[in-house]
């Protein structure tokens, strides 16, 4: 299960509706667990696939940045989001052959409905497995 605050389900909605028509992408910070997960914030961070009308690609210097600065307040690494403005509302074939971090959340955005779709998957480092999402208030950390 992957816990998110209001305020990090806002972001990553608001996120990919800023962006469109363009994919959005960036990292989750909070409790990192092997069974649930727990998101404090939404880091944003640039898109620099070369198609990121259908794709996405996180900078890696600005990801590392906002990785390092997770750490640096105490939090760790839940995961990653990214939208689909035209796409599923679950990983497309590039989202599963790109996917690299096993155990980790996987967000995804799709806008392709009549309303904002938040779903997440766990990246078991063969497949994705999907995994509930639901909304906590407070930025506690799991213990």
């Amino acid at each position: 299960m992957l816990a998110v605050t209001q305020e990090v389900y806002d972001a990553v909605i608001t996120h990919a509706i800023d962006g469109m028509p363009a994919e959005v992408c960036g990292v989750l910070g909070g409790g990192h667990g092997e069974a649930q997960s727990h998101a404090v914030t939404a880091r944003e961070v640039e898109n620099v696939a070369d198609s990121p009308r259908t794709t996405y690609h996180l900078d890696p210097p600005e990801q590392l940045e906002v990785m390092d600065d997770i750490e640096k307040e105490g939090a760790d690494v839940v995961g990653f989001y990214h939208s689909h403005p035209m796409g599923p509302p679950g990983p497309s074939p590039t989202d599963t052959a790109q996917a690299t971090w096993s155990g980790y959340s996987y967000v995804i955005v799709s806008l392709s409905g009549a309303h904002p779709f938040v779903g997440s998957w766990r990246w078991t480092g063969n497949r994705f497995e999907r995994e509930a999402v639901g909304i906590r208030s407070g930025r506690r950390r799991l213990e």
